[in-house]
């Protein structure tokens, strides 16, 4: 198992920085799509094809590669940019998001895409994929891991707790959910539009191991990734807490940024911030 090194945190928080300037690049290069939710969970990712996830971008389809499906796919431009600066594919890529016939489409597309697991749109489907891929790893003896990120408000799913059910009955320890929790969803809060507090207890009460931590911090949320998946006998869901927009201090906290793009002046003023937000982290490093 690696070594979080303070070296290797810095890195990875450099490179955390580089994937949302790629989010927002993309984005005011569609004109189009989401961006509290992708920026958000910048860290996150960074932190999976950093450092945690068995993968190889030279062999997306290396059978004992660890599954990473992203259940909410509307927040495709981070998984995009999180590939483009991991080596799936040119960073230059990223301006071709939603344009017709990329391979960046605004909802991720299997067949398209290398390493893409699954096709994401419809919310709730998710964590039931990942269950079946974890099922199907126990089966064939494979020791590969499933990530299976999720938003908090397709919560409001049924299906989602139904995979629930189903991963605790087979005992699949070889499945992590992730929950996106910054507590938005397009049309506000999610504690207004369909309340799901005690989030935790409700996973507890599924048999599932739960864990919790600050998911913009990038050391919390890899030592918590690290606990997860050492737990057995039970899949685990890491509840992550993030601020919507995450590194944009105009977005931050605003759900009303949960779907829309930044215009040209935005996005000056987003990638100065992320400029000036990366020296800090080369001056701390």
């Amino acid at each position: 198992m690696q070594t979080l090194t303070a070296e290797r945190l810095t890195e990875l928080q450099l490179k955390a920085n580089d994937v949302r300037q790629g989010i927002i690049r993309s984005l005011v290069a569609a004109g189009s799509g989401h961006s509290a939710g992708p920026l958000d969970m910048a860290d996150v990712f960074t932190a999976l094809y950093g450092f945690l996830m068995r993968h190889d971008p030279k062999r997306p389809d290396w059978p004992d590669r660890d599954r990473l499906l992203l259940s909410c796919g509307h927040i495709a431009p981070v998984r995009y940019s999180a590939m483009a600066n991991f080596g799936y594919f040119p960073v230059d890529e990223l301006l071709t998001l939603r344009k017709f016939g990329a391979r960046l489409q605004g909802h991720p597309e299997r067949v398209t895409l290398p390493s893409v697991e699954t096709t994401s749109g419809p919310l709730g489907e998710g964590l039931a994929q990942g269950v079946g891929m974890a099922q199907a790893a126990k089966m064939d003896g494979k020791d590969f891991h499933v990530w299976v990120v999720t938003s908090d408000a397709e919560h409001q799913c049924g299906l989602h707790w139904e995979a629930a059910m189903t991963g605790a009955k087979f005992q699949l320890d070889n499945l992590t959910a992730i929950v996106d929790r910054n507590f938005i969803q397009i049309d506000g809060s999610t504690e207004d539009v369909m309340p799901l507090e005690p989030l935790g207890e409700k996973y507890r009460s599924f048999n599932w191991e739960v864990l919790e931590c600050d998911g913009n911090d990038m050391a919390a949320f890899v030592e918590t990734a690290e606990r997860a998946r050492a737990v057995k006998g039970k899949p685990q869901v890491i509840v992550a807490n993030t601020v919507p927009g995450k590194g944009v201090s105009y977005m931050e906290g605003d759900y009303t940024w949960h779907g829309k793009p930044p215009n040209n002046e935005q996005t000056e003023i987003a990638l100065k911030e992320l400029a000036a937000a990366r020296e800090r982290i080369v001056a701390r490093g």
